[in-house]
């Protein structure tokens, strides 16, 4: 028994002392983002001239102000002079085709599926400013939510002090922290996604087929999700409910846009193909270099989306109470990372969530796999928390450093070095976990 105590105490040291590194490393992380990083990026808008528009709360603006002019003039929101408006607001200014330093003239043109106004209108009723001030508050505290529910989908039982590690690690990484800045919509689609894994995970199949419906505001994001859900949705006529959830509210969505803009349709799909003009290519493109991604890039992503209707097949009639079925769907979001999201949209990172609370939670067994397994857990070590420790050695060194030395690229841009890693360091840990087979019991490992 005494024994089992020191055990027990032992424990709870431990879990403190993490909390503590914790605390230190998201506040370095969030200082280094809000005090460093982000007045930089505005000096240089402002260097460019597109600094007199809305920085924080950009990825937002174009959503609210289409949903107020259309509540005033019903304005086409794919028209070009509403992505001029757009551009107005963003950056004091339309772009000029003829600076050779402005971005494309489509750049910001809206890209959502018209149905985003009918379910977001309500931020029109705010001024921006007010808004932008709602929304600081609401999207972390929905991040947290996403986190709790896949702990919940994924049952795993944690002690409360080590989701409060999680929520601050998850809150002050790089990723979301450019999403919260952003206040990016897709912060809402990842909180939808999580609640439609629970809902699921509960077996109440009809609110997880509504609320997948709802995460099309951005289809990129859930896309090959959600095409595995609903083929292991009508691979089972008692999972019936799932599939008649999402096309009966993606139907209903779809119906009332129409109703509302009638040709909605035709001039977003127009606005998707051009958007490779101003978007930069996906991860799995920019791996290779310039040269080479051209075309290595796309052989790769056919490759990866041909795996992924392979593992979808085989899978399609896992239980949800099964290791099978999350690792399958961990492993087509950390696809989707790296082939359909483009290579900038970091923020859209949420989706490995999944992914790294399963790697988190059996960690030991994969450690116990072999050599190749653990020098996999090693490198995606370090790939996770480097940035925390990175921005902490930063600041701590920052006034023994020359203003040169720390200014430069190479010097300052240390904690944001592994952004762009870790969805392959995710995806490489998900696919040796799926070859040796997990047990499903990691208190056995």
């Amino acid at each position: 028994m005494a024994a089992s105590d020191s055990g027990i105490r032992s424990s709870s040291r431990f879990t403190v002392l993490a909390l503590i590194f914790a605390l230190a490393g998201a506040g370095s992380m969030l200082y280094y983002h809000l005090g460093l990083f982000i007045p930089r990026v505005l000096e240089q808008r402002a260097a460019r001239g597109l600094g007199n528009g809305y920085a924080f709360g950009d990825d937002f603006y174009p959503i609210w102000l289409i949903a107020r002019q259309w509540q005033v003039e019903h304005r086409d929101p794919y028209s070009s002079e509403m992505t001029r408006q757009i551009q107005v607001g963003l950056f004091g200014r339309p772009l000029d085709a003829r600076n050779p330093t402005d971005p494309s003239v489509d750049y910001r043109q809206f890209a959502y599926p018209a149905f985003v106004e009918l379910l977001l209108w309500p931020a029109a009723s705010l001024d921006f400013p007010q808004l932008r001030l709602v929304l600081a508050v609401l999207l972390p505290v929905l991040t947290v939510m996403s986190l709790w529910f896949w702990i919940l989908a994924l049952n795993w039982r944690i002690h409360p002090l080590w989701f409060a590690v999680l929520a601050l690690l998850a809150l002050c990484n790089y990723q979301v922290l450019e999403a919260l800045f952003a206040e990016q919509p897709g912060l809402i689609v990842g909180f939808l996604l999580a609640g439609a894994a629970l809902a699921l995970r509960r077996d109440r199949l009809s609110l997880a087929g509504a609320l997948l419906a709802l995460t099309l505001i951005k289809p990129q994001m859930t896309l090959l999700a959600a095409a595995y859900l609903l083929l292991w949705s009508m691979s089972d006529r008692r999972r019936a409910r799932l599939w008649a959830g999402f096309l009966s509210t993606t139907l209903l969505l779809m119906a009332a846009s129409m109703w509302i803009w009638p040709r909605w349709l035709g001039q977003w799909l127009s606005v998707l193909l051009g958007y490779h003009r101003y978007a930069t290519p996906p991860l799995v493109a920019l791996l290779p270099g310039p040269q080479l991604g051209a075309y290595v890039g796309p052989a790769a992503i056919l490759v990866l989306l041909g795996a992924s209707a392979a593992l979808a097949w085989r899978k399609r009639q896992a239980s949800p109470e099964s290791l099978d079925f999350w690792l399958t769907l961990s492993l087509l979001l950390a696809i989707t990372s790296v082939c359909l999201l483009p290579g900038q949209a970091i923020y859209d990172h949420v989706i490995l969530l999944p992914g790294i609370f399963l790697l988190l939670r059996y960690r030991r067994e994969l450690h116990c796999a072999g050599r190749i397994p653990r020098i996999l857990l090693v490198v995606g070590a370090v790939i996770l928390f480097w940035p925390w420790a990175a921005a902490f050695g930063l600041i701590a060194v920052r006034h023994w450093l020359a203003a040169g030395t720390f200014d430069s690229s190479t010097v300052f841009a240390l904690p944001i070095r592994t952004a762009a890693s870790l969805p392959f360091a995710v995806l490489a840990l998900l696919v040796c976990a799926a070859q040796i087979k997990l047990s499903g019991n990691p208190e056995a490992a």
